[in-house]
């Protein structure tokens, strides 16, 4: 349903079926104790988790094994001021079964850049949220 602002909810389900379509979206964590934001690649697993590969040797890996973290990514039309944004929240966990590794390694989100070595990370889908807006007529 939208409000007279041009934004409506938009149910888990719809959430997962809009960030399956977009490559990028952003991880929220906490850094030295401060907010940071870092775009990355990323993928969904069959059961809505968000899979992430990096280095091993990543800040991201040591700051967000084991926490909860936000993942947000979004869809805008400047010109129809159209869009759409999801929220998954969740602990974030380094891949370490072997078996789901190499499925990963296999079948797991698309690397920027190829590292020596590849780990994985992911964030479980505990919380989806998700906001679409519908063009504002009239707005400038």
């Amino acid at each position: 349903m939208f409000q007279n602002d041009g934004f409506g909810a938009l149910d888990r389900p719809e959430c997962l079926r809009l960030l399956a379509k977009v490559p990028v979206g952003r991880v929220v964590y906490t850094r030295q104790a401060l907010p940071a934001v870092l775009p990355v690649n990323f993928a969904l697993d069959a059961d809505g988790s968000v899979l992430l590969s990096t280095s091993p040797e990543s800040g991201l890996v040591r700051a967000v094994d084991g926490v909860v973290v936000a993942f947000e990514a979004d869809e805008f039309d400047a010109r129809t001021r159209s869009g759409w944004s999801v929220v998954v929240t969740g602990r974030a966990a380094l891949v370490t079964d072997p078996a789901e590794r190499a499925r990963l390694v296999r079948d797991g989100p698309a690397r920027w850049m190829p590292p020596r070595d590849v780990v994985f990370l992911r964030i479980e889908s505990e919380m989806v949220t998700g906001r679409e807006l519908r063009g504002a007529r009239g707005a400038h």
